[in-house]
């Protein structure tokens, strides 16, 4: 790249010149820099995959392979479709590719033993991606609070892939910090009460009509008559 164009940053050489192959090592080296800092950028990500289409030869698989991973730790986002409709068909056919194909699946449908167990046996792809157990976890949490008032224990752990002690402390540190309750339910089993959302109280949706300003409404009715 030109010197002068060092000083600008990823995101406005992506918005500036988003075709511009000249970019493409800069692109890359972001998606390393978003690994190592523990950030993420979708549009930088996509924009590379872009370039990558239209310079086949210069596809860096394990950059790839850490977009997609990066994307995975997004859920609920939809980013990891978003990207893999950007990667060739015959990249996909690639082991990595098709074990992180796998894992999207296992997560999109709530199945998290199934998850769990495939990643245990694929830690040399996910282990390169720092925080991906955390953000997998916080994922399964928001699937788990669409469903449930009350959490049973052992319904926790297996999704979050967390066992004794390491999974009292994180008890504690959500009742203290999260909003979450325990309790005993029948046989004296450990319930976890998690926090009122629209969706495990349906009571709590507010009503459409509800949010629109009575000045909104008063504008409407000149016009429908």
């Amino acid at each position: 790249m030109a010197k002068e164009q060092l000083s600008y940053t990823v995101e406005q050489l992506v918005a500036v010149n988003p075709y511009n192959p000249d970019i493409l090592s800069d692109l890359e080296n972001y998606v390393n820099e978003q690994v190592s800092s523990q950030t993420y950028s979708l549009d930088a990500n996509l924009c590379l995959l872009r370039l990558y289409q239209f310079e086949p030869e210069r596809m860096n698989i394990q950059i790839v392979a850490r977009i997609l991973i990066k994307a995975l730790m997004a859920m609920p986002a939809p980013d990891f479709s978003l990207c893999l409709f950007l990667i060739p068909e015959q990249v996909q056919l690639e082991e990595q590719f098709k074990t992180l194909i796998v894992l999207s699946h296992y997560l999109e449908t709530a199945r998290f033993h199934q998850f769990w167990d495939e990643a245990a046996k694929n830690r040399s792809i996910l282990d390169v991606v720092p925080g991906f157990d955390k953000a997998v976890q916080n994922y399964a949490i928001h699937v788990l609070s669409l469903t449930y008032q009350k959490v049973p224990r052992a319904v926790l752990a297996e999704a979050i892939n967390i066992e004794v002690p390491s999974l009292d402390k994180f008890l504690e540190y959500q009742v203290a910090n999260s909003g979450w309750a325990l309790e005993r339910g029948q046989g004296g089993s450990q319930l976890i009460v998690l926090p009122r959302n629209e969706f495990n109280h349906p009571e709590l949706k507010k009503n459409t009509a509800d949010s629109i300003p009575l000045e909104h409404v008063t504008r409407i009715f000149p016009i429908l008559s």
